[in-house]
């Protein structure tokens, strides 16, 4: 999607800070005991509650509110009746649509205690999602984009899912540009151009580089591969000759 008009954007801005207050409220939450439903439910309160539907569930029958993953999953972790132990790994992912307009944003959260590795992860993560968004500026290259993150990761000896890939959002889920890699790709040869929405989300690991379907017949969750801690982080964006303007905050 381009956008065009204030009234869009106020729109996506609107959707964006939903999807962010719900995975700010749901990691308030977050605790030993808690079940991922539990949290699911915490999410769908806040997007109900302000006129938000969830994407995932809308779009394609999702089976939940919003995107829980924990440990081995990587992504699209379906809530459910698992209970969140001290020292989980857990990545909320939440997207919305509202007014036709589609926001999605994620993060990552150790829960106490947890080891000095998987801290630095974390915070490593936001870094590598930063690092992205700096290369976001109109008539730049989207492979820069991987291309900076890449070299991020490989500075401090990470590796990166390199098939979960950004993408284009607003009018659909799933916009285009339908794939925006967060990984070098030499084969990218497309420019950011105004007013573009999409996502901005690395996949950080400690030894995986890719994501795979798990052996339980369930159809959503993926895992790491080979299995390693990982962590994403998640905005959605408009690119302007200024830089991006962040929609998913919760301010």
């Amino acid at each position: 999607m381009i956008v065009r008009t204030e009234d869009e954007l106020a729109k996506l801005k609107d959707v964006g800070r939903l999807c962010a207050i719900s995975i700010e409220t749901m990691a308030k939450a977050l605790e030993p005991g808690i079940t991922t439903a539990e949290l699911d439910a915490i999410g769908r309160k806040v997007l109900e509650d302000n006129g938000a539907q969830s994407a995932p569930e809308f779009c394609y029958k999702f089976p939940g509110a919003t995107c829980i993953s924990v440990n081995e999953e990587v992504a699209h972790g379906i809530p459910g009746a698992r209970v969140i132990q001290a020292g989980d790994l857990v990545n909320i992912d939440v997207s919305a649509v509202k007014d036709g307009f589609f926001g999605d944003a994620g993060a990552s959260y150790a829960v106490p205690p947890v080891t000095r590795q998987v801290e630095k992860l974390c915070r490593d993560g936001r870094r590598a999602l930063w690092t992205g968004l700096q290369q976001v500026r109109t008539g730049r290259p989207l492979a820069g984009i991987g291309n900076a993150i890449g070299a991020f990761a490989k500075k401090n000896r990470y590796t990166l899912i390199q098939n979960l890939s950004s993408h284009g959002i607003g009018l659909t889920l799933h916009d285009e540009p339908k794939e925006v890699p967060t990984w070098p790709d030499p084969t990218e040869t497309r420019v950011i151009e105004e007013g573009l929405v999409f996502t901005v989300e690395p996949f950080l690991s400690l030894g995986a580089d890719w994501a795979e379907d798990g052996d339980n017949g369930d159809p959503w969750t993926l895992y790491s591969e080979p299995r390693a801690p990982t962590v994403q982080y998640e905005h959605t964006i408009v690119a302007t000759k200024n830089g991006p303007i962040i929609l998913t905050l919760p301010d």
